[in-house]
């Protein structure tokens, strides 16, 4: 087994719950050293990818429901769209594996230990959306993460910039309001997930920080400039606050990098 090669085959399989326990698999024979790692290869999919099941329906963002707190059904549509979130997060840190070469070994390590994280949130959230009666693909669900990561697959600069640092950070942000819905409505259960989730989302956020700076220093590039820049050339979504300040510290973002995205925000407001 070759470690690049495992992360393309997990992400192909459509299954999500194969695909969550393949990745945790994946992730303990590499730390029994069962496993080798090829960084120079170009690897090629031989199956549409990701691998997607048949449900949930895919649809805009306008088009997935609201989610009421004061039902149960309000709560698993939430939860629904957490473990969704979680199951492209997956999807994410495989295809950061196997599509980037020639990085050094501790990117794909790093991005192993992300996607290992990321399948045990999935697993936790499906058992207890089985809990209280439902199952992924219940209700319609969206795709701007992987929206994301199909615009940046040409450049692992682009990529680390827009999803770890952008797409996902926005996590940080919105994870303790959630939290707080879930608790309020008495669903504690949920509220700790989410305590597990930010914690380690804290972690593979810095994961981006850290290879989005290794980048530009490879580069030769000055990092504020070059996400702004990068961030219009895709596309990506303003970012709007309120912003979680101390979790985007301990998840690596500097100050000027904070100011910056402060007065972004403020800008924003402003014009509106």
């Amino acid at each position: 087994m070759e470690l690049r090669t495992a992360a393309l085959f997990w992400l192909s399989e459509p299954d999500p719950d194969k695909k969550s326990q393949g990745v945790l698999d994946l992730a303990t024979a590499w730390g029994a050293n069962n496993i080798s790692l090829d960084t120079t290869s170009r690897l090629t999919p031989q199956a549409h990818i990701p691998g997607q099941p048949a449900k949930p329906e895919l649809v805009s963002p306008l088009g997935v429901k609201r989610r009421a707190m004061n039902t149960l059904e309000g709560r698993a549509i939430l939860i629904h769209a957490l473990a969704h979130i979680e199951f492209n997060a997956i999807n994410l840190a495989l295809d950061a594996i196997w599509r980037f070469a020639d990085m050094p070994p501790d990117y794909y390590t790093d991005w192993l230990k992300v996607a290992d994280e990321e399948a045990l949130h999935f697993s936790m959230l499906v058992r207890h959306l089985h809990s209280q009666g439902y199952a992924y693909g219940d209700f319609p669900a969206h795709n701007s993460l992987w929206e994301m990561a199909a615009k940046t697959e040409g450049d692992v600069l682009a990529r680390i910039a827009l999803v770890p640092r952008t797409m996902e950070a926005r996590g940080l942000d919105a994870s303790p309001p959630v939290r707080a819905k879930l608790a309020q409505a008495g669903d504690m259960a949920a509220a700790a997930v989410l305590d597990i989730i930010l914690r380690d989302e804290i972690g593979h956020v810095a994961i981006g920080n850290h290879w989005f700076a290794w980048l530009c220093e490879q580069r030769g590039l000055e990092p504020i400039k070059t996400y702004a820049d990068l961030a219009t050339q895709y596309a990506a979504p303003t970012m709007r606050g309120p912003f979680n300040m101390e979790a985007r510290r301990a998840a690596g973002f500097s100050e000027p990098e904070l100011l910056a995205l402060a007065q972004g925000n403020s800008a924003q407001a402003n014009s509106n």
